[in-house]
This record gives structure tokens, C-alpha cells and sequence, in this order.
């Protein structure tokens, strides 16, 4: 990766074993987590006891299935030095509760070089404090991630070093009963080391709170819209221009068990109405403030979901390489670019 200009995006290395990179990425969000979270309600909320049992389940089941993403969530709590269940139950924040502010539009290009473009929405007292952390293991593709403070990546945007590309957006489903944490399923899918595996790993697992993934891969001109959660999973192939909010669109009955708010169907709209009218270039589209609802670019301090846009990505899939450009809330030029393989 490399820096471009001064930017809100904090930058931080992660190397070795899960444990190491987790303990890596908890010191560097601690000082945020104490000033932003600790004392907010959504915090209190999801920590509650009265949520130990599903997060015992949820926990136990990553052990068994993901030790690695256990492993790191280890690791989180103690650079966070917090104790690790509250941890641990932060990051299944929307598998225990459909209302947690996580939000995000994704606009996806179809082509020959297939263009995908990210909002990443979320508190806005983590503007300054988020970072994009370069994530190099022990065992398994390297990776680039933009990171909460407190949170594992594999639910924001981020490409690993095989060349697989991920945007996510928050889906709010209702009548969960999480067996896996969403977080620790999207952080496998960072793991993986093509799309297709990423693909299978989603339809095999996906007993969890709801997500929508873009994925696309270097080499492979495919884009492919998975919504998963409550125990379901559709997957479809984008094959013109589109655009995808926070909730679901092609999930079929599960889709009927969700929260649509105000923003986001203002933003599904008019991001459709935008594609409708030409406009393909994804950068207009994720910073477009018109439309006669609530905007897609969100810098509104009464944000009525409590989100503000901290970041805006922009993926090219090449044959051979994924290229990224990395704006900050308000940044006309890209603060931060990279590209597997690096160059």
C-alpha cells in the first residue's frame, strides 16, 4: 500500500500468528474504544448478559470451526486489554441485535476489468480513529482491510493477496437465532484463496445475522451479489450496473423478515435512479448528495441511523492484479492506493 496524501485513515502493520495480528489491531483501535464505545449505549446494549448464552453458542462454534478468527478475536481483547467476552460480543454485534449502526452502499460495475466501488458507513465518532490495516499471517493470503476500533476485519471492504475482492454491507434481519457470528464468517472468507471457495464457505455456513457481500476476484470477470443469513443464502451474478444499500433484494421469504429504514431505501433508490440516468462512474454515485430523500454520501451529524460515510473504496479487478483507491470522508483525491500482487 501506499499513502497518497494526509488522510483521516489511520495505517497500521499486522503480522504473525491470528493471535499476534488480533493483539495488533486491538492496541491500535484501544485508545478509540474507550473514547467512542465504552460508554455508549449500542455498547451496553450488545454486552448485556442477558446475551451470554447466544454469544457462548456463537463462540463455541468458532472454535470448532474457525480457530484462526478465534484465535484473532483472542488476540483483539487482549490488545483492547478488555475482557473477552465483551469483546467477543461486540463482534457479534448484528447477530445479536438488527438496529446496530452499520451501514454502507456498494456499487458494482460488471466488464472485461470489473469495477467495484464501497461507502463504509459507520459511527461517526470513529472518524479519525478508523484505520486500514496491512494484514500479513502466518498461514494464508495476506491482506488489506479497513478496520473499526474493536471490531475483526471481513465486514467492511477489503482484497487479500489472491487477488479476492470484499464489500459488505449490513442487512438488519429479524428472528435470528445465531449459531455463527456474521464478523467471523466474513472474516473467513478473507482467508480463502479464491472466490469460488469464498462462495461455498458462504453457502455451507450462513446460520448467522445478515450480510450482503459483493465478491470478485482477479482473473475471473465475474461480480456476484451474496446475501446470507437466518440460515439462507442467494447468490446472484451482476451482469449490468447496479447498486445495493442495507437490506435485501433477491433473498426471496427471508427478505420479508427484515428492517428497511428510511436510509436505505433512499440511498438503494437513488443509486438505481442515478444508474438508470448513465451514470457508471461509481465515485459520483458513492459521493452524490442529491435525490429528494436522504443521501448516499452521509455527513449529517443527526444521521437518523447514526452513520456517517468514514470512507469510500474503489476495487478494479484486472486479469492479473486488483488495484484499490482509497478516499477519507471528504478527499477529492484517493488518500491511500495499493494493488495486489504489489508491483
Amino acid at each position: 500500500m501506499s499513502e497518497v496524501m494526509a488522510s483521516e485513515l489511520g495505517r497500521v502493520t499486522a503480522r504473525g500468528t491470528p493471535r499476534q495480528i488480533g493483539r495488533t489491531l486491538g492496541e491500535a483501535g484501544r485508545d478509540a474504544v474507550r473514547e467512542v464505545l465504552l460508554g455508549a449505549d449500542y455498547w451496553q446494549a450488545v454486552t448485556d448478559p442477558a446475551h451470554a448464552g447466544a454469544v457462548e453458542v456463537m463462540a463455541e462454534n468458532v472454535k470448532a470451526m474457525f480457530p484462526s478468527v478465534w484465535e484473532e478475536l483472542q488476540g483483539l481483547a487482549e490488545g483492547l486489554e478488555l475482557p473477552l467476552e465483551q469483546v467477543v460480543a461486540w463482534n457479534c454485534r448484528g447477530d445479536l441485535m438488527s438496529n446496530v449502526p452499520d451501514g454502507c452502499t456498494t456499487v458494482q460495475i460488471p466488464g472485461d476489468v470489473p469495477v467495484i466501488g464501497h461507502n463504509e458507513d459507520g459511527l461517526p465518532g470513529f472518524r479519525g480513529h478508523a484505520f486500514v490495516a496491512g494484514i500479513t499471517p502466518d498461514d494464508g493470503p495476506a491482506l488489506m482491510s479497513f478496520c473499526y476500533p474493536g471490531s475483526i476485519p471481513g465486514h467492511t471492504f477489503a482484497a487479500n493477496a489472491a487477488g479476492l475482492v470484499q464489500a459488505v454491507n449490513n442487512l438488519r434481519l429479524r428472528g435470528v437465532a445465531p449459531q455463527l457470528p456474521r464478523m467471523g464468517l466474513g472474516r473467513a472468507v478473507l482467508a480463502c484463496e479464491g472466490m469460488d471457495k469464498a462462495l461455498a464457505l458462504l453457502a455451507r455456513h450462513n446460520d448467522s445475522g445478515g450480510f450482503h457481500m459483493t465478491l470478485a476476484q482477479a482473473g475471473d470477470t465475474r461480480v456476484m451479489s451474496v446475501e446470507f443469513g437466518g440460515e439462507a443464502c442467494s447468490t446472484r451474478q451482476i451482469e449490468a450496473p447496479a447498486v445495493h444499500a442495507n437490506h435485501a433484494l433477491h433473498m426471496g421469504a427471508r427478505a420479508a423478515e427484515q428492517t428497511i429504514t428510511d436510509s436505505s431505501r433512499d440511498r438503494q433508490a437513488r443509486g438505481a435512479q442515478m444508474i438508470g440516468d448513465g451514470v457508471t462512474d461509481p465515485l459520483r454515485i458513492l459521493r452524490d448528495t442529491g435525490g429528494t430523500g436522504l443521501p448516499i454520501h452521509r455527513c449529517s451529524p443527526d444521521d437518523p441511523d447514526n452513520e456517517n460515510t468514514l470512507a469510500t473504496a474503489l476495487f478494479r479487478i484486472e486479469k492479473s492484479s486488483v488495484e484499490w483507491r482509497l478516499h477519507d470522508q471528504t478527499s477529492e483525491r484517493p488518500v491511500i492506493e495499493g494493488r495486489w500482487p504489489r508491483s
